[in-house]
């Protein structure tokens, strides 16, 4: 009998910035990973909209209101400067691009996430 391999894949929900939390809602407790665009899809390098700030807050009482191990993710305009603030919101696994690949010195950048990451979370 030959076997067959069985994968646990996830099930992730994506929120564009102008996608209000209302529509992942329903789909949440089917969902490992809501990943909430904070900037428009399409290329790198955009600015941080600061209005998805409120959406994390929401998605971050409700999963933890539900007991749902779902975690945030967030991706767009990342930087060390907004880092804290995003863990503070409650994401939970933050995307950078620019931030990094477009630095001068890349593991400096990195670490920068990382220590203002750190800071959000504590």
């Amino acid at each position: 009998a030959k076997e067959t391999a069985v994968l646990d894949l996830g099930f992730g929900l994506v929120l564009n910035p102008s996608t209000p939390f209302d529509v992942a809602e329903p789909f949440l407790e089917l969902a490992s990973i809501l990943l909430v665009m904070s900037v428009e899809p399409g290329f790198g390098g955009q600015r941080f909209i600061a209005g998805v700030l409120p959406k994390i807050e929401t998605a971050r009482s409700r999963i933890d209101q539900l007991g749902l191990p779902t975690e945030i993710e967030v991706d767009g305009g990342v930087t060390a400067e907004v880092a804290g603030v995003l863990c503070a919101a409650g994401a939970d696994i933050l995307v950078a691009g620019t931030a990094i690949f477009g630095a001068p010195d890349p593991v400096a950048a990195v670490a920068a996430l990382r220590s203002a990451a750190a800071g959000g979370v504590g």
